[in-house]
């Protein structure tokens, strides 16, 4: 089965580090833009950030317990390849990049083990970046 890409559009306070960060911390083509919102090819991904007044989650993120660590609660991401999450995280790791779960293994030695790494965006927007050891478990019980 081929994956259709998803299209997701968030809420910025502040277009112009939002548009900074996107483009700079994880290397995104800019796509088309307006005053008020800007597209970027998010891993083969439609992600619009759009400038929005600060809403509740952007100003303390809820979480929930995962594998010994507060998770934040809503938050996106994408599942890549190890090599390229390998490859994302020590990019993140150069550049000064404050985690908020550094990068490492969750559920080792378990069906579904996976790299993970997550962290805010400039506007508090939480994501997320996993990798799966053995990608087939992406959805096992």
């Amino acid at each position: 089965m081929q994956l259709s890409p998803f299209h997701l559009a968030i809420p910025v306070y502040d277009l112009a580090a939002a548009r900074r960060f996107y483009g700079e911390a994880f290397g995104l083509e800019e796509g088309r833009s307006s005053d008020h919102w800007v597209d970027f090819n998010f891993f083969g991904h439609q992600l619009v950030i759009h400038l929005a007044p600060k809403n509740a989650s952007q100003e303390a993120a809820h979480t929930n317990a995962v594998d010994g660590h507060d998770v934040p609660v809503p938050h996106f991401g994408v599942v890549l390849g190890m090599e390229e999450w390998e490859t994302l995280a020590e990019r993140l790791k150069a550049i000064g990049t404050r985690f908020v779960i550094e990068p490492g293994i969750r559920f080792q030695g378990l069906v579904g083990e996976q790299a993970t790494m997550f962290l805010f965006d400039p506007c508090g927007n939480a994501l997320e970046f996993k990798a799966f050891k053995n990608i087939d478990q992406l959805f096992a019980k």
